[in-house]
C-alpha cells in the first residue's frame, strides 16, 4: 500500500484549537498474526482516475525463517518508478524491521527515498536540494512496535472479520520524517467479481491521524490527506485485492488492484485477450 509523505502544515494560534489539542491520542498496538505469510509473486496493475492503466507491478515475497522480504514494484509508461522494499517478521505480532521506498520519474513532482530502520530508529532520507545536488538527512526517532510502512495491506489482511478496525503508526516524511497515526476502520462489504462470478469484498478505511497542531489545523486549511480505501476478500485465507488513494501527497487518487497474466488469443495473432482476474466493487 502507498500511503506517502504528508505536506508540512503551518501551525496556527486559535484559542478555541487548544481544547482539541487536550484529547487523548488514538492508541495504537501491534496486529496479531492470524495467516502466516508465505513466498508469493503476485501482479497488481495502477490506473488513474480515468481509468487508464498507468503502471504495472510486481509483488513478491520471499520468507527466510520469521523474517519476512517483501518488495512491491510498479513500472510506469513515462518511465518512472515506485519501488518498495520492506523487511518484517511475524512472531504472534507483526514487526517492522526496514522500509526503503523509492519514488523517481516524471510522474513524481517530489522524488523520494526513504530508508527507514525500525530497531535503531534510525530515518535516511535522500532529496534534491535546490542547487540540484543530493542532500542526505538522518534523523533518530522513537520508533513504536506498530509501525505499519510497507504493511498495512498484511496488516488489514489479518484483522478478524468482526474486528471493527485497528489503529497504527506510521514514519512520514513532512519532508522531516515524523509519526502519525492510521486509523483503519471496516466500512462493510461490496461486490466484486471474479471470472464473473460474485465475491464479497471486505471494505475498509484508513484515516491518516496527524496529530497535535497539525492534526487539528490541516482540515481547516484543505491541507488533510485523503482517506485510503481497501478491499480484501476471506475465506480460509485473506487477500488483498484494492486500494485507492494518492501515491504521494496532494496527489490524484489512484487505484491498485490484482492483475493476471494475459496471452494473445492465438498464436501469432497478435491480439491481446480481454484482462481477467480483476476486481471491483
Amino acid at each position: 500500500m502507498k500511503i506517502l509523505p504528508v505536506q508540512r502544515v503551518p501551525a496556527v494560534s486559535v484559542v478555541p484549537l487548544l481544547v482539541l489539542l487536550l484529547q487523548p491520542p488514538a492508541q495504537a498496538d501491534p496486529v496479531p498474526v492470524h495467516f502466516v505469510n508465505g513466498a508469493v509473486h503476485g501482479f497488481l496493475e495502477l490506473r488513474s482516475e480515468d481509468g487508464r492503466v498507468v503502471a504495472s507491478g510486481d509483488v513478491t515475497r520471499v520468507v527466510r525463517g520469521n523474517e519476512i522480504t517483501s518488495r512491491t514494484v510498479f513500472h510506469f509508461k513515462d518511465g518512472s518508478t515506485d519501488d518498495e522494499t520492506t523487511v518484517f517478521s511475524q512472531r504472534r505480532t507483526f514487526q517492522l524491521i526496514s522500509d526503503h521506498h523509492i519514488q523517481s520519474g516524471p510522474s513524481f513532482p517530489h522524488p523520494m527515498d526513504v530508508l527507514i530502520d525500525a530497531r535503531s530508529g534510525q530515518v535516511t532520507v535522500r532529496s534534491m536540494g535546490k542547487d540540484g545536488k543530493q542532500e542526505v538527512k538522518t534523523d533518530h526517532l522513537n520508533l513504536p512496535p506498530d509501525l505499519a510502512n510497507g504493511i498495512v495491506p498484511t496488516l488489514v489482511e489479518n484483522l478478524r472479520p468482526d474486528s471493527p478496525g485497528a489503529t497504527v503508526s506510521m514514519v512520514v516524511a513532512t519532508p522531516k520524517p515524523r509519526l502519525v497515526k492510521l486509523v483503519i476502520s471496516k466500512v462493510g462489504e461490496d461486490n466484486s467479481y471474479v471470472a464473473g462470478s460474485t465475491r464479497k469484498a471486505a471494505h475498509y478505511e484508513i484515516k491518516i491521524d496527524l496529530g497535535g497542531v497539525a492534526g487539528v489545523v490541516a482540515p481547516i486549511i484543505g491541507k488533510a490527506p485523503p482517506n485510503i480505501q481497501i478491499w480484501t476478500i476471506g475465506g480460509p485465507a485473506t487477500t488483498f485485492v484494492r486500494e485507492e488513494g494518492p501515491l504521494y501527497a496532494e496527489g490524484p487518487m489512484m487505484t491498485i488492484q490484482l492483475a493476471s497474466p494475459a496471452w494473445p488469443d492465438s498464436a501469432g495473432s497478435g491480439h491481446q485477450p480481454s484482462r481477467t482476474g480483476q476486481s471491483g466493487n
